[in-house]
């Protein structure tokens, strides 16, 4: 009996003596996982929720436009609750996941007994048919005179990325 304990005493030191450099290695490679260095940054999507409200939507509504215009025009309602049929919700939310600035919108449709657009209210304004129909210019105007007739006016320096920097910082 104590003979078999003394033989099973060797096997485990002989196995743990064995072994032991494998499961260290083991586990300061599982640990190393759980922290992220702060060099890597993960990539976070923009969060987008509800109907997208343009301003060019909204100044499409006018009074008078049918239930099947209007939802053509915003699309379909968020909430369209059967207790205030004649009033539709729209609400826009989106998160940007690289600044994780938040921006929401919320716009309320309300009908008349005929099925009408009687108004609209949220924080989405209407703007004028002025406003909407000015040509944008596709093109930016560079003032040229500030620049010396010999002298040829040079774009800013981009910042190196990461490895453009490591790379750097192994050279010098």
């Amino acid at each position: 009996m104590i003979r078999n304990l003394l033989n099973l005493s060797k096997f485990l030191f002989f196995m743990a003596s064995r072994f032991f450099p494998v499961f260290l290695l083991i586990g300061l490679l599982l640990g190393a996982c759980a922290r992220v260095p702060p060099i890597v940054t993960e990539y976070r999507i923009d969060i987008q929720q509800g109907n997208v409200l343009t301003q060019e939507m909204v100044s499409q509504l006018r009074p008078g436009l049918t239930r099947d215009q209007v939802r053509f025009i915003l699309g379909t309602p968020i909430l369209a609750d059967i207790f205030h049929a004649n009033r539709w919700d729209y609400l826009f939310r989106l998160e940007e996941g690289a600044t994780g600035a938040v921006s929401s919108r919320k716009l309320t449709v309300f009908f008349d007994a005929d099925d009408l657009l009687e108004r609209v209210v949220g924080d989405v304004g209407t703007a004028t048919v002025a406003e909407l129909t000015a040509p944008v210019a596709p093109t930016q105007v560079v003032d040229l005179g500030s620049v010396a007739p010999g002298e040829q006016a040079l774009p800013p320096e981009e910042e190196p990325g990461f490895w453009g920097r490591l790379w750097r910082s192994l050279i010098w």
